[in-house]
Protein backbone atom coordinates (compact mmCIF):
# COMPACT_ATOMS: atom_id res chain seq x y z
CA UNK A 1 0.00 0.00 0.00
CA UNK A 2 1.74 3.38 -0.89
CA UNK A 3 0.48 6.44 0.92
CA UNK A 4 1.96 9.81 0.71
CA UNK A 5 3.24 11.30 3.60
CA UNK A 6 0.64 13.53 4.76
CA UNK A 7 -1.42 10.01 5.04
CA UNK A 8 1.86 8.65 7.37
CA UNK A 9 1.77 11.44 9.12
CA UNK A 10 -2.03 11.56 9.89
CA UNK A 11 -1.60 7.83 11.06
CA UNK A 12 1.01 8.73 13.52
CA UNK A 13 -0.95 11.42 15.17
CA UNK A 14 -4.00 8.78 15.35
CA UNK A 15 -1.23 6.79 17.02
CA UNK A 16 -0.09 9.54 19.40
CA UNK A 17 -4.07 10.23 20.63
CA UNK A 18 -4.88 6.61 21.03
CA UNK A 19 -2.06 5.99 23.11
CA UNK A 20 -2.09 4.97 27.04
CA UNK A 21 -1.32 8.20 28.73
CA UNK A 22 1.36 7.47 32.06
CA UNK A 23 0.01 9.37 35.32
CA UNK A 24 1.93 11.66 37.06
CA UNK A 25 4.47 11.98 33.79
CA UNK A 26 3.65 15.08 32.35
CA UNK A 27 1.44 14.02 29.32
CA UNK A 28 3.85 11.10 28.85
CA UNK A 29 2.11 8.15 26.93
CA UNK A 30 2.72 4.38 26.26
CA UNK A 31 3.35 4.42 21.94
CA UNK A 32 3.40 0.98 20.23
CA UNK A 33 6.82 1.53 18.75
CA UNK A 34 6.68 -1.09 16.26
CA UNK A 35 3.93 0.61 14.77
CA UNK A 36 5.13 3.42 14.62
CA UNK A 37 8.63 2.44 12.60
CA UNK A 38 6.15 0.85 10.41
CA UNK A 39 4.99 4.16 10.18
CA UNK A 40 8.18 6.01 10.28
CA UNK A 41 9.25 3.60 7.56
CA UNK A 42 6.59 4.46 4.96
CA UNK A 43 7.47 7.94 5.56
CA UNK A 44 11.10 6.94 4.07
CA UNK A 45 9.21 5.01 1.70
CA UNK A 46 7.36 7.95 0.69
CA UNK A 47 9.96 10.57 0.51
CA UNK A 48 11.03 9.52 -2.83
CA UNK A 49 8.11 10.27 -4.50
CA UNK A 50 7.33 13.42 -3.03
CA UNK A 51 10.91 14.78 -3.96
CA UNK A 52 10.43 13.18 -7.70
CA UNK A 53 7.32 14.84 -7.97
CA UNK A 54 8.83 18.23 -6.76
CA UNK A 55 11.37 17.53 -9.83
CA UNK A 56 8.18 16.45 -12.17
CA UNK A 57 7.66 20.39 -11.58
CA UNK A 58 10.61 21.87 -12.13
CA UNK A 59 11.28 20.09 -15.41
CA UNK A 60 7.70 21.10 -16.52
CA UNK A 61 8.86 24.23 -15.42
CA UNK A 62 11.77 24.33 -18.36
CA UNK A 63 9.05 22.79 -21.30
CA UNK A 64 6.45 25.75 -20.14
CA UNK A 65 9.04 28.17 -20.73
CA UNK A 66 10.37 26.56 -24.03
CA UNK A 67 6.66 26.33 -25.49
CA UNK A 68 6.41 30.11 -24.36
CA UNK A 69 9.62 30.79 -26.12
CA UNK A 70 8.79 28.97 -29.01
CA UNK A 71 5.10 30.43 -29.86
CA UNK A 72 6.24 34.03 -28.70
CA UNK A 73 9.46 33.25 -31.73
CA UNK A 74 6.28 31.76 -34.25
CA UNK A 75 4.21 35.27 -33.03
CA UNK A 76 7.49 37.08 -33.98
CA UNK A 77 7.89 35.07 -37.57
CA UNK A 78 4.37 35.55 -38.23
CA UNK A 79 4.27 38.92 -37.74
CA UNK A 80 7.55 39.71 -39.80
CA UNK A 81 6.12 37.91 -42.69
CA UNK A 82 2.83 40.03 -42.41
CA UNK A 83 4.96 43.18 -42.49
CA UNK A 84 7.31 41.71 -45.85
CA UNK A 85 3.87 40.78 -47.48
CA UNK A 86 2.79 44.73 -47.38
CA UNK A 87 6.21 45.76 -48.63
CA UNK A 88 4.63 46.26 -52.45
CA UNK A 89 4.21 50.00 -52.73
CA UNK A 90 6.00 53.08 -50.86
CA UNK A 91 2.66 53.96 -49.21
CA UNK A 92 2.10 50.52 -48.35
CA UNK A 93 5.56 50.42 -47.48
CA UNK A 94 5.49 52.90 -45.24
CA UNK A 95 1.92 51.39 -43.93
CA UNK A 96 3.35 47.84 -43.41
CA UNK A 97 6.56 48.87 -41.29
CA UNK A 98 4.55 51.09 -39.09
CA UNK A 99 1.79 48.24 -38.47
CA UNK A 100 5.09 45.71 -38.70
CA UNK A 101 6.61 47.53 -35.81
CA UNK A 102 3.40 47.59 -33.91
CA UNK A 103 2.59 43.69 -34.18
CA UNK A 104 6.24 42.92 -33.13
CA UNK A 105 6.26 45.18 -30.11
CA UNK A 106 3.09 43.44 -29.33
CA UNK A 107 4.54 39.74 -29.98
CA UNK A 108 7.49 40.74 -27.46
CA UNK A 109 4.93 42.42 -24.80
CA UNK A 110 2.94 39.15 -25.16
CA UNK A 111 6.21 36.97 -25.26
CA UNK A 112 7.25 38.73 -22.00
CA UNK A 113 3.98 38.29 -20.31
CA UNK A 114 3.92 34.71 -20.88
CA UNK A 115 7.20 33.95 -19.99
CA UNK A 116 6.82 36.12 -16.75
CA UNK A 117 2.91 34.46 -15.59
CA UNK A 118 4.79 31.20 -16.34
CA UNK A 119 8.06 31.64 -14.12
CA UNK A 120 4.93 32.71 -11.42
CA UNK A 121 3.14 30.03 -12.12
CA UNK A 122 5.91 27.73 -11.96
CA UNK A 123 7.42 29.59 -8.81
CA UNK A 124 4.28 29.19 -6.56
CA UNK A 125 4.08 25.48 -7.41
CA UNK A 126 7.74 24.87 -6.85
CA UNK A 127 7.34 26.89 -3.55
CA UNK A 128 4.23 25.60 -2.29
CA UNK A 129 5.79 22.09 -3.13
CA UNK A 130 9.25 23.15 -0.79
CA UNK A 131 7.22 24.49 2.12
CA UNK A 132 4.55 21.12 1.75
CA UNK A 133 7.84 18.87 2.14
CA UNK A 134 9.46 21.04 4.58
CA UNK A 135 6.82 20.80 6.65
CA UNK A 136 6.49 16.86 6.64
CA UNK A 137 10.03 16.81 7.40
CA UNK A 138 9.59 19.30 10.10
CA UNK A 139 6.96 16.73 11.64
CA UNK A 140 8.79 13.69 11.41
CA UNK A 141 11.88 15.23 12.88
CA UNK A 142 8.91 16.53 16.25
CA UNK A 143 7.71 13.29 16.12
CA UNK A 144 11.10 11.85 15.98
CA UNK A 145 12.38 14.02 18.94
CA UNK A 146 8.95 13.31 20.74
CA UNK A 147 9.78 9.90 20.68
CA UNK A 148 13.30 10.22 21.64
CA UNK A 149 12.24 12.39 25.14
CA UNK A 150 10.65 9.19 26.34
CA UNK A 151 13.17 6.78 26.46
CA UNK A 152 15.77 9.17 27.52
CA UNK A 153 13.23 9.68 30.79
CA UNK A 154 13.15 6.02 31.65
CA UNK A 155 16.53 5.07 31.54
Amino acid sequence: MSMNIDEVLDMMDELIDNSWAMPLSGGRCVIDVVKLRELMDDVRLALPNEIKQAKAIVSDRADIISDAKHEAETIVAKAEEKAKALVNANEITKQAQVRAQEIVAAAQQRSKEIRLATNEYVENIVRSTEECLAASLNDVRSIKQQMKQPQRSGM
